[in-house]
């Protein structure tokens, strides 16, 4: 009985998606669900990384571009890209889209290598790890630092 305790705390279950080539994870805990592509309706005076709001089953939400918040080159929405919607405690729910969702990993504390953050590397305050899969590579987004309002 202690072992399987033991083991269920040192695992954690990551929704691994793809922006371009790279794969990162989300912690599953935050996910509140998965939704497709839909109109997004403009803010005006927000965010250069937001690109507006949705209406989910009532409900406004924000949409955020992980691409422009990387600094990387722009979305290209496809059949497959998708709006995660993510609830972190205490918060309202927060849209990011992402290319593709893959699939839910279980990591362990050992398949995880903590990184130091390089201060040069604006992209390396939004990682808090990477996962080691059979799968490859995973960047695991600290994710409250992502949805964050700071550049």
């Amino acid at each position: 009985m202690d072992d399987l305790k033991q083991t269920s705390t040192d695992t954690k279950q990551y929704i691994v998606i793809a922006l371009g080539v790279e794969q990162y994870g989300i912690d599953i805990s935050y996910v509140d669900n998965i939704v497709k592509l839909q109109k997004i309706t403009r803010v005006p005076k927000s965010q250069p990384y937001f690109y507006g709001v949705i209406n989910l089953r009532g409900e406004i939400v924000p949409v955020m571009s992980l691409r422009r918040k990387f600094k990387l080159e722009d979305d290209e929405f496809t059949d497959k890209s998708r709006i995660i919607i993510i609830k972190p405690e205490h918060q309202e729910p927060i849209g990011i889209i992402v290319d593709i969702v893959k699939e839910v990993v279980t990591l362990s504390e050992d398949d995880v290598e903590k990184i130091n953050a390089d201060l040069k590397d604006e992209l390396s305050k939004y990682i808090i790890g990477v996962g080691k899969s059979e799968k490859g590579l995973i960047s695991l987004l600290n994710i409250t630092t992502v949805i964050s309002d700071e550049q």
